[in-house]
């Protein structure tokens, strides 16, 4: 991590119209941001120009205070604090950038091999009934999540619910806030789950295995208002799909390939010491090289069908099926341009946006007022209450850049609260934000709201258990 100039250097301008106007700036680009649904307004939009807005306020204001300064050493200091705390946020957003470009890539490819239609067609096709079919989505969104993310996960197995709903919106709703609140969960404990586990993964807070104790608590987060959810599900059962879903060569291979990447990345950051970003882009050239294996394999295919055809056909309008053939070879760079890049983007401008609040002063202030004067856990669970109504991803990275004095179980704590938090209202989450786009008219925000008093008991008896099981790690020793 880059050192930064003496923080002594930094200006408090939390009360001048620089901070204000800052300040204003960045509400008024997230008011932007939670209106997405309404305004169709892509949300990286707004905080990309909000970033270079505030960033810009604080650049003007230290260059006239260098101009001001009679000390040469003073006057190269607030010369150089501005453009230092930018690549700061640069190079945190940058490691945060390249692990989820290699993830999504991976995710993309295994999409393209047809495991996931694979594994939606087997669900289907079993003819489950309604209520287990509820149970199951659910499980698997709550497996699956920490593997891959929370926001893949939710729109695989919203894709089953609305396959097999047609009709049923109550069932539909239902499954869909179900689906939500276990991906959420599921992504938790487990530092590829979630955006934020990945964050506090990556300062080096709390190590890979540590995020296991985190296991119970999701699930009973996860449990609680599914058992009270399921009593609105009705028996029914819907009729059963025989299409077959095939998958395409390479498939196992991948999904072997992002397994390996996975211990590798988490290898190169527990025993070399090393960011984790190292590994999973490791893990991208490996797929790389072998999608330029896939390619040749599938040029040498089409060639010989195209010679066998050339040889055998006397008829030139004889039809020739290539059915169980290759739609077309596999490409991993049209893999790389269907990442979510308006989510990378938005990325940007928070991780920005907050650095900027920080340098600023405001972030020193709310950590003052939050965890010094209403004490640790009073202020981590409240921070789950926040990421209902703010997403999770600034939540936590205001969170990370206070770097509050605490011990394992409360930054444990923070991490629980943060990622389930979401779950409480459907703008809270990527994975409620998104089935409300892929379920639009159904799902909605007023739909989610009904059932807000059931997540907010698992909310409750999620932070409960992890008191309960987790007791020996709130040790009073703080670690930064």
């Amino acid at each position: 991590m880059v050192e930064l100039t003496d923080v002594s250097t930094r200006l408090d301008l939390t009360a001048t119209w620089v901070g204000i106007t800052a300040l204003v700036v960045f509400v008024l680009a997230y008011a932007l941001v939670i209106g997405e649904e309404f305004l169709h307004l892509r949300k990286s939009k707004p905080v990309l120009v909000a970033a270079g807005v505030i960033w810009a306020l604080i650049g003007w204001r230290y260059a006239n205070a260098a101009d001001a300064a009679t000390d040469p050493q003073a006057k190269l200091a607030l010369t150089q604090f501005a453009e230092e705390m930018v690549r700061h946020n640069l190079l945190e957003f940058a490691e945060l950038f390249l692990f989820l470009l290699a993830a999504m890539t991976y995710i993309n490819s295994m999409e393209e091999r047809g495991v996931f239609d694979a594994l939606r067609g087997w669900m289907v096709s079993r003819g489950f009934s309604l209520r287990r079919l509820f149970w199951i989505t659910g499980a698997l969104a709550f497996c699956i999540s920490p593997i891959a993310d929370n926001l893949t996960t939710a729109l695989l197995m919203g894709t089953v619910v609305l396959s097999v709903g047609v009709g049923n919106p109550r069932f539909v709703i239902v499954s869909l806030i179900n689906i939500v609140v276990a991906a959420n969960a599921g992504g938790a404990f487990s530092p590829f789950g979630d955006i934020t586990t990945l964050m506090v993964w990556q300062k080096g807070i709390i190590p890979f295995s540590g995020f296991f104790a985190l296991l119970l608590p999701s699930l009973v987060n996860w449990l609680v208002p599914a058992a009270i959810m399921s009593t609105a599900v009705g028996a029914g059962r819907p009729a059963p799909i025989t299409e077959q879903m095939r998958l395409q060569p390479g498939a196992f291979v991948i999904v072997g390939l992002f397994l390996l990447t996975i211990v590798a990345t988490v290898s190169a950051h527990q025993f070399l010491h090393l960011p984790p970003v190292l590994g999973m882009m490791t893990g991208l050239g490996v797929l790389k090289v072998y999608g330029w294996t896939l390619q040749r394999s599938a040029i040498r295919q089409s060639a010989r069908r195209a010679e066998r055809h050339s040889v055998d056909s006397d008829n030139p309008f004889e039809v020739v099926s290539h059915a169980g053939a290759e739609r077309e070879p596999f490409d991993v760079f049209k893999h790389l341009e269907r990442a979510e890049w308006d989510t990378l983007m938005f990325f940007y401008g928070v991780i920005l946006c907050v650095g900027g609040l920080g340098a600023i002063g405001y972030l020193e202030a709310i950590s003052h007022v939050a965890y010094g004067g209403f004490g640790a856990t009073k202020a981590n669970v409240a921070v789950g209450l926040l990421s209902a109504v703010i997403d999770n991803i600034p939540v936590m990275f205001a969170v990370l850049s206070m770097q509050p004095p605490m011990d394992v179980g409360q930054w444990l704590l923070v991490t629980l609260t943060a990622g389930v938090g979401g779950s409480l209202l459907s703008i809270g989450s990527a994975a409620g934000v998104a089935l409300m786009g892929q379920a639009r008219g159904t799902y909605t925000f007023m739909a989610h709201l009904k059932w807000t008093w059931a997540i907010a008991l698992g909310y409750v008896a999620s932070i409960w258990v992890h008191f309960l099981i987790n007791g020996a790690l709130f040790t009073g020793v703080a670690i930064r």
